[in-house]
């Protein structure tokens, strides 16, 4: 079967296929990967790789199932130790279970130097894990000399360190190296000469590199540079050069140009040739050395092996001396060193029989990443080495003693080697709040599943809270969820399934939105009892508002996020760093309202007029109509008010929809068709006869030219499959909210031909009506236009007619809004929005979308894979290690990656910052000063409090957005007199507010100066929770 004529199930991998493309999904539907080491680090690529859906899997290993597997492997369970079962036999089925599409087998045959590896020809990737060097060396040479060669990946993790190394053969072609889609640059101008020089509109940065090229489109004048590619030199942000244009017409105006994707070849060389002059992938700049010092300290680790038949003794100094000698010599064979670094190469002898479950995680995502880039050719592959260390987490720990890190025979033995016992047992005493229970959420439980977060036996719990139901295309990232976990809630099938890997955690699920709405379940009171917070969400204002929460009751934060395969941690500790609100993000761009109703240029734009339409009509006014006659319950009352001159906000609206409600299918059909004649022709007609083509503006140049660009109306032709899904998912919409019932029949070409042969189209006359040219004018509320004599006598004429024909019932005073349902393909929602973007599109001569960019852009999906949600979990949680150890802040670290190009940047968090007032008083986002007052404490009571507390005196006191004392306001000098009681009004159990207080500035015609914020306890009760 042709790889393209498979079906995606696009109700699973929707969010995947905006970040991989159809291309590579079917690739990966082909592709055969064989997978050995069924420890942690082996389990998290299978994981990730299964739900991406390649077509099969061989899981391999040999081990048996041990306690220690619990801390590092969390798809073994106890009953798998206790009855002694294979590890891979254990995972297999519960791998498999991730993805109905993906052949998962196992294989526990040996695989060592004397093995036929010619079994390894039938697969397109061969990933190993916990495999020796000189094994490693051994399958890789045998994958390299294929044709084609087999893609091979090596992964190690011993302790604070781990590895991937990457060799894709001689030469791997890569068909798209960054997966950012291009955008469609309109431009100011082209010069005729050599070479010409192209400028862009608006100084808009166009985003190229030198020796790029690009493709040109609708340029008026230099018609010969349209659809030629041409490669590019960059001049500026905004304009490059692209050969002699001298010899074509002279550049008009329009025109836009569009980035070529290229493809690229890689060359990779064996582990072998590799060795001794590795390409490495520097992720932390405060450490550039890192990633050489950790290849020597590995590549000696297993020199230490080869010679002991052994690992290091879990903190062994003699055993430490020996591996920095061997790491000396293997330093002295490279051809690129960096300094010896004696205190890492210590720290991975003493933890390489350990591991930290959350560095596994993290570098997991980036290999299962690199399998996929493997097998599909899409993204840049790493060249061809990552190393990645997590000293930080245990450098304040060498002091401890030997006994510390000592196995004691339970799950947590592999941790108990890096962090020791102590650490162990603060994690189990965590008191967690996460907040959300969505991709990252369950990859978050895994961690704390793994390092044992909030057992029960020692008092810990992590609270859990999400809204949501799961979705099927929830399982496609969300691995804690299965087929018949869809539709019930994600906070307590994740708790359950948590559980599941560890029963000794102790998760308390709720189904609660963290908003302003919960504080009395979210309360101060709850905060005081956390340790610290983790969100797991997937927007912006959420995260500010847990952020000030934390910030408000000096908690811990740590926060997440992932938008394809790009991912970042923020890590926010009290009084060492900034906190989530100190940055803001530009705000997004909003499309200029003249824009989307009568210029559109781009497709976004014209999705976007879509969507408006179906919020419109198919939200906004039934909501609109169902609350009118909340309000005004019947409809010969609201036609005395009218008759008597009152005007009533909505009613000519209501009453229009009233008069024109539709009672059959067949006027639901009749009101798809009127649409498509207002929306494709006549908008298109009106428009031409307001501004026909040869306009011009008062500068003498055309009205029509980009990136304005000029419609053409278009005639109605049910042949025509775009107009036939118009007509039908319009009238279905109508039905909807109509609840007008029709059948499967009713949908068919020949009824909607039939119908539509009786539908009258009035003649269109053009109006004499203004249209918005100004792209800073704002969309008008028709609710607030009062209404003309005219609108006001149709509405009472139509209002009248309807009461006399009965045509006002219970019924008809009722609608039934529509919610935009992006992931149902059945109800009609993105079949409306894409026909409707497209027609529009077409009417303007814009290249349209397809269904699923559509769906996308219209649904403000954010794409998602696995492989990231996994890496910005584990790079997490192993900031939760550091900040239950009370690290200081050089421990701590954000990042930032890009797993396509591939990019991993780790960085210091932002420091507090510190805002001085007066020479010895100063405060952070952290601080607040506190007053304690009583029932008869009055404003100028505060104000001397606080000069007598903190030694100055304010000059303005605000409770949110009311003003409570401004001198320079009329009357508020009467207000110092007044209790706080009285002026703040308290709602009821309200222990204490908080107050924005300024301050005088030191010289006078200086604004105020703000001070933290004054937290006034109404009682001195209020004091302790």
């Amino acid at each position: 079967m042709a790889a393209d004529s498979m079906e995606i199930d696009d109700s699973l991998y929707s969010r995947q296929r905006y970040v991989l493309g159809d291309s590579a999904m079917h690739q990966m539907a082909q592709s055969s990967v064989f997978l050995s080491g069924m420890g942690g680090l082996g389990i998290e690529i299978a994981k990730n790789i299964v739900l991406a859906g390649v077509k099969a899997v061989t899981l391999h290993d040999t081990k048996q199932c041990e306690t220690l597997d619990l801390g590092s492997n969390f798809f073994i369970r106890k009953e798998d130790v206790l009855s002694q079962r294979k590890r891979v036999e254990a995972v297999c089925p519960r791998v498999a279970e991730l993805n109905p599409y993906v052949h998962v087998d196992m294989s526990s045959s040996a695989l060592d130097d004397n093995t036929d590896l010619s079994f390894l020809r039938k697969y397109q990737c061969v990933i190993l894990t916990e495999t020796r060097l000189r094994l490693q060396k051994r399958v890789n040479e045998f994958c390299h000399s294929q044709q084609p060669p087999i893609r091979f990946i090596g992964c190690d993790a011993y302790g604070i360190c781990v590895r991937v190394f990457c060799d894709f053969g001689e030469e791997f072609e890569v068909s798209d190296p960054t997966g950012e889609e291009p955008k469609e640059i309109f431009i100011q101008s082209i010069t005729q000469d050599n070479p010409g020089l192209v400028t862009c509109m608006d100084n808009q940065p166009h985003g190229l590199q030198t020796g790029q090229s690009v493709v040109f489109r609708e340029v008026y004048g230099m018609v010969e540079l349209n659809s030629t590619v041409r490669q590019v030199s960059v001049l500026s942000p905004h304009s490059f050069s692209i050969g002699d244009t001298s010899k074509l017409q002279p550049y008009a105006h329009g025109g836009y140009f569009v980035l070529v994707k290229t493809p690229k070849t890689y060359r990779f060389e064996t582990i072998e040739r590799q060795m001794c002059d590795p390409q490495v992938l520097t992720p932390d700049f405060s450490k550039p050395e890192a990633p050489l010092q950790i290849h020597a300290a590995m590549l000696a680790l297993d020199t230490f092996q080869e010679q002991h038949s052994r690992l290091p003794n879990i903190g062994c100094l003699q055993d430490a001396e020996v591996l920095l000698k061997l790491t000396e010599e293997v330093n002295a064979t490279l051809r690129n060193k960096a300094p010896l670094n004696a205190e890492l190469v210590c720290c991975l002898s003493k933890t390489a029989r350990g591991t930290l479950p959350p560095l596994t995680a993290a570098v997991g995502g980036l290999a299962s990443q690199e399998a996929l880039k493997a097998i599909t050719g899409k993204f840049a592959p790493l060249q061809q080495w990552f190393y990645l260390d997590a000293i930080e987490v245990v450098r304040p720990l060498q002091s401890l003693s030997v006994e510390e890190f000592v196995p004691r025979g339970d799950r947590y033995d592999g941790l108990r080697a890096c962090i020791g016992q102590s650490m162990c047992l603060e994690l189990h005493k965590l008191r967690v709040f996460m907040v959300g229970c969505g991709a990252i959420g369950c990859e978050m439980l895994k961690n704390f599943a793994l390092l044992g977060v909030g057992l029960t036996q020692s008092s810990g719990e992590v609270c859990i809270t999400d809204p949501d139901l799961i979705e099927k295309s929830n399982l496609n990232r969300q691995f804690l969820f299965r087929p018949h976990h869809i539709q019930k809630p994600k906070s307590t099938t994740a708790a359950e399934a948590t559980r599941d890997i560890n029963p000794d955690l102790e998760v308390d699920a709720h189904l609660n939105k963290v908003c302003p709405a919960t504080e009395n379940i979210y309360s101060d009171t709850f905060y005081s009892r956390l340790n610290l917070v983790v969100t797991a969400l997937d927007n912006v204002e959420a995260r500010r508002y847990v952020d000030s929460r934390c910030v408000s009751n000096q908690r811990p934060l740590l926060d997440s996020g992932t938008m394809g395969t790009k991912g970042h941690t923020e890590i926010i500790v009290p009084n060492l760093t900034e906190s989530y609100n100190s940055h803001r993000d530009p705000p997004e761009e909003e499309i200029p309202f003249c824009t989307l109703k009568s210029f559109p240029s781009v497709i976004e734009h014209t999705i976007q007029w879509a969507r408006d339409k179906f919020e419109n009509a198919f939200v906004h006014k039934p909501s609109m109509y169902n609350s009118f006659w909340q309000t005004h319950s019947s409809a010969e009352v609201v036609l005395q008010r009218l008759q008597t001159g009152e005007s009533l906000e909505g009613s000519f609206q209501v009453i229009k929809l009233l008069s024109r409600r539709p009672s059959q299918w067949e006027q639901c059909i009749g009101l798809a068709r009127l649409k498509f004649e207002k929306y494709f022709k006549r908008k298109a007609l009106q428009l031409l006869h307001s501004f026909p083509l040869d306009t011009r503006l008062k500068d003498g140049s055309l009205f029509w030219q980009s990136p304005k660009r000029p419609p053409a109306p278009i005639d109605f032709d049910l042949k025509d499959s775009l107009h036939f899904t118009f007509i039908v998912s319009t009238a279905r919409l109508f039905a909807g909210i109509y609840n007008i019932p029709y059948t499967e029949k009713d949908l068919s070409e020949e009824a909607v031909t039939r119908i539509l042969s009786d539908v009258p189209i009035p003649k269109y006359r053009p109006s004499e009506k203004c249209i918005e040219t100004d792209d800073a004018a704002k969309k008008p509320d028709k609710m607030k236009i009062p209404l003309t004599s005219e609108e006001e006598r149709e509405a009472i004429t139509q209002l009248e007619q309807a009461i006399a024909t009965d045509g006002v019932t219970p019924e008809s005073l009722q609608m039934s809004p529509l919610q935009f349902e992006k992931d149902d393909d059945s109800n009609g929602h993105v079949d409306f929005v894409t026909s409707a973007s497209a027609l529009r599109a077409r009417m303007y001569s814009i290249e349209p979308a397809d269904r699923l960019k559509t769906k996308r852009i219209a649904g403000k999906i954010i794409p998602a894979i696995a492989t990231a949600t996994a890496a910005v979990a584990g790079l997490v949680a192993l900031e939760l290690i550091k900040v239950t150890g009370g690290y200081r802040f050089e421990a701590f670290k954000n990042c930032f990656f890009n797993l396509a190009i591939p990019v991993v940047v780790l960085t210091e968090p932002a420091p507090v910052k510190r805002t001085l007032i007066r020479d010895n008083i100063n405060f952070s986002i952290w601080d607040f000063w506190t007053i304690f007052g009583h029932e008869d404490f009055t404003l100028s009571d505060f104000m001397n409090t606080v000069r007598e507390k903190y030694g100055i005196e304010p000059t303005m006191v605000v409770h949110g957005v009311k003003m409570l004392y401004v001198p320079v306001m009329p009357g508020h000098s009467k207000r110092l007199k007044l209790t706080m009681q009285k002026l703040i009004k308290p709602s009821v159990g309200r222990r204490y507010v908080d107050l924005t207080v300024s301050f005088p500035p030191e010289a006078d015609g200086d604004e105020d100066l703000p001070g933290p914020p004054v937290r006034y306890y109404f009682s001195r009760e209020g004091e302790t929770p």
